[in-house]
């Protein structure tokens, strides 16, 4: 039995991770999160409920309340756990809410990044590092690929990009907001202690990544957020582009999937983009028609003419890279899937405060 050290262990992507090693895999899981999503971006970020879950469902799952920031306590976790993995999802997630709390981010993203590299290196160096990095590293870079624009959404004009971006390129002279700027030092650290320190760690550089669990809010949550707005009958700000931006999503139990891959076989100092592909993109447009397909309600949206400062036109993932290192794993759960699987969480969670507003066993085809 491997002992696993997940960080952010309440949110989406950590709690898929704990429940992945837990169940799949017979590992033992020890969670560090202190519900800061909660202080970012108020009550409708609290993971509480995520976390008591974790408790409640899984096996000898413990629990650490701790803040990545706290180098000393985290220096003390892992001397004291010695895990056998460390997969860091902690984060300050938002593009917009970073430039307002500037200090908070870069605290966050990178300086908690190092303590959590630093004390891997002391006590447990051998130990595989897998970092939730962010397509957001590459900065507007993507926007400069010549598009076309199609009826519904955006796409590449370039046969070079046809597979979506590659990890190949650049991060650098581009526009990466402040929460981009932060994650971006995270992800050299990852690579550098990987390299200098040999140390097994890799770097999985996400799209969308979403599912049922995810508490989607405005600046973070693309499609939890989305669902939750046809749901209630909110209205959806669009940010420019028309609508047609696209996303490429990937349900957080394939991220878990790559992440037990990348375990049994770790590699040192690696780069990954992580996303559901061409395959499981969508426009803000597209996804409405989805949303509204399975709920029969339509969706209420305004529209701003500026968008969001350093957003991309357009990004999907390239997943070659990925499929060539680990060739067993692929994308399972399609964007249809996953949208429904969102659906029935909101209906079901208990902060909605009102009847399910559609029964998904009725819906057929997917």
């Amino acid at each position: 039995m491997k002992t696993l050290l997940v960080t952010g262990s309440s949110g989406l992507i950590g709690s898929e991770v704990c429940k992945y090693f837990s169940r799949e895999l017979g590992h033992r899981v020890y969670g560090l999160d202190n519900n800061q999503r909660a202080v970012f971006f108020g009550a409708q970020g609290d993971t509480r409920w995520n976390q008591q879950r974790l408790q409640r469902e899984l096996t000898g799952f413990t629990h650490h309340e701790l803040d990545i920031r706290d180098r000393a306590g985290v220096l003390e976790l892992i001397k004291d756990l010695r895990p056998n993995v460390i997969v860091h999802t902690a984060a300050q997630p938002s593009h917009d809410l970073a430039a307002a709390i500037p200090f908070d981010d870069f605290d966050t993203n990178a300086v908690g990044t190092l303590n959590l590299l630093e004390a891997a290196r002391q006590f447990c160096p051998e130990s595989p590092f897998i970092h939730m990095s962010t397509n957001k590293v590459y900065g507007d870079a993507p926007n400069r690929i010549a598009m076309k624009e199609l009826e519904t959404r955006w796409d590449y004009d370039d046969p070079s990009y046809e597979n979506g971006i590659p990890e190949t390129l650049t991060i650098d002279q581009s526009k990466h907001s402040l929460f981009g700027a932060s994650k971006i030092a995270a992800d050299v650290m990852v690579q550098e202690y990987g390299r200098y320190f040999n140390m097994p760690s890799c770097c999985l550089r996400g799209g969308c990544l979403t599912g049922p669990n995810h508490a989607g809010v405005e600046l973070h949550g693309f499609l939890s957020y989305l669902v939750r707005c046809n749901l209630e009958g909110r209205k959806y700000k669009i940010y420019g582009y028309k609508g047609k931006q696209v996303r490429d999503n990937i349900h957080a139990v394939d991220v878990a999937r790559f992440i037990a891959e990348f375990v049994a076989a770790p590699r040192v100092g690696e780069v990954y983009n992580l996303g559901g592909s061409k395959a499981n993109s969508c426009s803000i447009l597209e996804a409405f028609k989805i949303a509204e397909r399975f709920t029969g309600k339509s969706q209420v949206f305004t529209y701003v003419e500026q968008n969001r400062i350093g957003d991309h036109i357009c990004y999907y993932s390239d997943l070659r890279k990925v499929r060539s290192h680990y060739p067993k794993w692929n994308v399972t759960r399609s964007l249809e899937l996953t949208v429904r699987e969102i659906i029935e969480a909101w209906n079901q969670r208990s902060d909605l405060r009102q009847p399910q507003l559609v029964s998904m066993h009725s819906q057929q085809g997917f």
